[in-house]
């Protein structure tokens, strides 16, 4: 134990006279850990709240609702429980609070008395819970902790509706999920104007097992289905939170870079340290256990401090990941972070196991050398020269996994997959390419410190190499990311005019409202054309989707953009033969033009012929388009569930304001074309607002990466620079060479991102999108972005290098004979 702790001592010496490598490490280490751990934390928020949507009523509940999917009358329930079906009723809706903006809450209207045995309510067996409070007067409207703060109220307040109607006092429950308030069912009929209506009846698995028939007149306009929000939000969300990953993961792995670099440095600069412990009698066992010691005690070090600056950067970001969940899947997430002990662990742990990744190589290539050679800069260029060769077949794999992934079928984790090893070849060629490039300039240079220039330049190629390495991957991904972001919103900012071509939508409370809205709406002259629009939900192959029916119009054949169609597809539309269907449910179901769907209906299969094929972007449901008289012959009784009214932009706002007036319709079910526009790019702008972070911070960490990399060689580059200082270059024209040959290895590593950056953006598009999302984006070249991009990427570079080259241009004369001191 003494020759180790000596050992150590020893060893740990080299920090206190370098302070920048020890830094180096540290920040590796921190921004690794501080990327992947902030990304796992928004990760780790969100299904923790799609867990607790899933808890409200306990595991295997099954739901009775109505066949058409509009509301069940009150007088079912009685019926059935009559029966002997032992059902609960359920009312729940969108609610918007007076003073809270756009924000819309879900209302959960529930009978606790009618609950089966066993149930758990919100977490908490029932009889644990105050039940004549919350069904008493003024009653109690639970909600979590979370929801609570996001809304700025406190426990007891009574908000407003946006009609004016007080909601019971708040009551925190720990288990509610966010955005949910659950009040009695009374309560809920009253706030959303609903009198005995329900949504749908609660059932166990246990009795649906050995369930009877329902009785005739019922089957017929009810359809059980298993409750199972968490999975289905799981499933829906699923690609968003693999794509957080990935960019986590990226960002993590360019961290690594500077870690491996700092340690591999550092050892080199040991050898000789590493050559007398050897001598003196210090087993090459104990001197490797030592020198894993040190690099854990780093890595626990930089895991605290990520950790801590993980939590604080998913709390930058929370809010826009919040909003894209709720814009694009209806999925609510707590607006605070509330994560367990096994998060903190995990990320001290992650750290662990990227110092590991980083520094094995090191402690191999050390372990391997013979013992005289430890101290013999040749012998550590021959190792380097060995691992860059194993470098290129593993780059040479790395493509053959990559053309494999991209053959493997539909699976998202593939895609990825095909990803890493791309970014990965192309970082482990870097080295190789840049060495050929700055060969193939050697010829052009004429004079001799022009040959110098280059030669120079070749031989810091293996101190720069992974803060280039860590350029490259961050200015592909910034390319790759960007290009398909701007092509995205080039795309739908035109798929939006095109398919938002009425000036107002309307969504009626129940069926008698709209049959009365659309007599009404036939009566008005200043409307051009009032199409209603008929919807329910259903489940194709497991995947949920939702069937509309339409009327046979001119405005859908000018305005409803179509990827692909049978040469009469909206004759045979029309005439109810056929049905078109998203991109997204054509690729998860493997369909295409001519094949046929069959739809399970209450009067029977329906079978359809695929007509035709279009676009629905940020919808994660699929999405089937049928005639509306063919879908009405099937469901018998379902009323329209909204209104697409077409008239002069100028009759818009009396028209609304008829309509709130007559009808009583809030800002929920009555909205124009242009906030609808206005809301569907919000939506689109905070979805890419994690990933523009993500993607900044990757690009700063890389040219953190490059400076450190410059600073801890600049003391080794005096002795490469003295020799010319001695014949004659001046101090500050050296310090503007080193700058010119920073600027070369960052100008060549920018004309390989380049390529790398489309084809990342292709694979965007083309696999990971379509594999993720179910929909393909034309694939976008920007040429003003490049050149933002390359200009950024010159900036960090001229940033990374200003201090290094700052104190060479102010170096004395004294230092730079210093380096001649042991010459002979």
């Amino acid at each position: 134990m003494r020759v180790f702790y000596w050992t150590l001592r020893s060893l740990l010496s080299h920090w206190r006279r370098h302070p920048v490598q020890f830094f180096s490490v540290l920040t590796g280490l921190w921004l690794a850990t501080s990327l992947w751990t902030g990304v796992q934390a928004l990760n780790s928020q969100a299904r923790e709240s799609y867990a607790r949507a899933s808890q409200l009523f306990g595991d295997e509940q099954y739901l009775l609702g109505a066949s058409n999917g509009g509301l069940i009358a009150q007088r079912t329930f009685i019926e059935l429980r009559q029966a002997g079906w032992p059902v609960s009723p359920i009312l729940q809706s969108r609610l918007r609070l007076q003073g809270q903006g756009d924000q819309r809450l879900q209302l959960i209207g529930i009978e606790p008395l009618t609950l089966p045995t066993g149930t758990a309510l919100a977490g908490q067996a029932l009889d644990t819970l105050d039940l004549a409070a919350f069904l008493g007067q003024p009653g109690r409207t639970w909600i979590a902790a979370d929801t609570l703060a996001d809304l700025g109220l406190v426990a007891g307040a009574r908000p407003l509706s946006e009609s004016g109607q007080a909601l019971p006092p708040l009551e925190v429950h720990p288990q509610v999920a966010p955005g949910v308030l659950v009040v009695d069912i009374g309560v809920a009929q009253r706030l959303l104007d609903a009198p005995e209506k329900l949504s749908s009846l609660l059932l166990t698995g246990e009795f649906v097992r050995s369930a009877p028939r329902l009785p005739p007149h019922l089957a017929e306009h009810l359809v059980l289905t298993r409750r199972d929000e968490a999975a289905d939000l799981g499933r829906l969300t699923e690609s968003f939170h693999l794509n957080l990953t990935a960019l986590g993961l990226l960002a993590f792995v360019v961290g690594l870079f500077i870690v491996h670099a700092a340690v591999g440095l550092a050892l080199e600069q040991r050898r000789a340290l590493l050559r007398t412990l050897r001598a003196c009698g210090v087993s090459l066992r104990l001197l490797l256990g030592a020198l894993a010691l040190e690099l854990g005690a780093l890595a626990l070090l930089g895991g605290l401090a990520g950790v801590l600056s993980g939590y604080g950067l998913a709390s930058l970001l929370l809010p826009d990941v919040v909003a894209s969940l709720r814009g694009l899947y209806g999925a609510e997430v707590a607006g605070q972070l509330s994560l367990g002990p096994y998060w903190w662990l995990g990320g001290v742990a992650i750290s662990l196991l990227g110092a590991s990744l980083a520094g094995v190589s090191s402690l191999v290539r050390a372990a391997r050398l013979p013992l005289l050679a430890l101290a013999q800069p040749e012998a550590w260029h021959r190792a380097q020269a060995l691992w860059l060769r194993r470098e290129a077949l593993l780059a040479g794999a790395l493509s053959v996994l990559a053309v494999i992934a991209l053959g493997a079928g539909d699976s998202l984790i593939a895609g990825l997959v095909l990803l890493a090893a791309i970014l990965l070849a192309t970082a482990l060629c870097l080295p190789l390419c840049l060495n050929l490039l700055l060969e193939a300039l050697l010829p052009c240079c004429r004079g001799p410190l022009a040959q110098w220039f280059i030669a120079d330049s070749r031989q810091q190629l293996p101190g720069l190499t992974l803060a280039l390495m860590a350029l490259l991957l961050a200015l592909a991904a910034n390319i790759g990311v960007g290009s398909m972001t701007e092509g995205f919103r080039k795309t739908f900012s035109g798929w939006l005019d095109q398919r938002l071509f009425a000036e107002i939508y309307l969504t009626p409370r129940d069926a008698e409202q709209a049959a009365a809205i659309g007599d009404w709406l036939s009566r008005q002259p200043q409307i051009r054309a009032v199409l209603p629009s008929w919807r329910l939900d259903l489940r194709l192959e497991g995947w949920p989707a939702q069937l509309s029916g339409i009327l046979d119009h001119p405005i859908y054949r000018d305005r409803w953009p179509l990827l692909s169609a049978s040469p009469d597809a909206w004759d045979r539309l029309a005439r109810q033969e056929a049905l078109m269907l998203s991109e997204q449910l054509a690729r998860r179901l493997n369909l295409h033009l001519g094949e046929r769907v069959s739809l399970a209906t209450p009067q029977g299969e329906w079978a359809l012929e695929v007509a035709g094929i279009y676009a629905d972007y940020g919808n994660p449901k699929g999405h089937l388009l049928v005639n509306a008289q063919g879908l009405l012959r099937h469901w018998p009784g379902l009323g329209p569930r909204s209104y697409s009214l077409h008239l002069p932009a100028a009759e818009v706002p009396a028209l609304m304001q008829a309509l709130q007036m007559k009808f009583g319709l809030d800002r929920s079910r009555l909205i124009d074309q242009s906030e609808l526009k206005a809301w569907s790019t919000r939506v689109f702008e905070r979805t890419f607002a994690a990933t523009a972070a993500l993607n900044s911070l990757t690009l700063g960490v890389a040219g953190l990466a490059l400076f450190i990399s410059l600073l801890t060689l600049g003391q080794a580059r005096l002795n490469q620079l003295a020799p010319l200082w001695a014949l004659g270059v001046g101090r500050r024209q050296l310090a503007m060479l080193s700058l010119g040959q920073t600027l070369l290895l960052a100008l060549l590593t920018l004309l390989l991102a380049v390529p790398l950056g489309l084809l990342l953006a292709w694979c965007l598009v083309a696999v990971i999108n379509v594999r993720a999302f179910g929909w393909r984006l034309p694939l976008h070249i920007f040429p003003w972005q490049l050149l933002q991009l390359s200009g950024m990427a010159l900036l960090a570079t001229l940033l990374a290098a200003a201090w290094p080259l700052w104190k060479l241009g102010r170096c004395t004369p004294a230092e730079l004979l210093r380096t001649f001191t042991h010459e002979p």
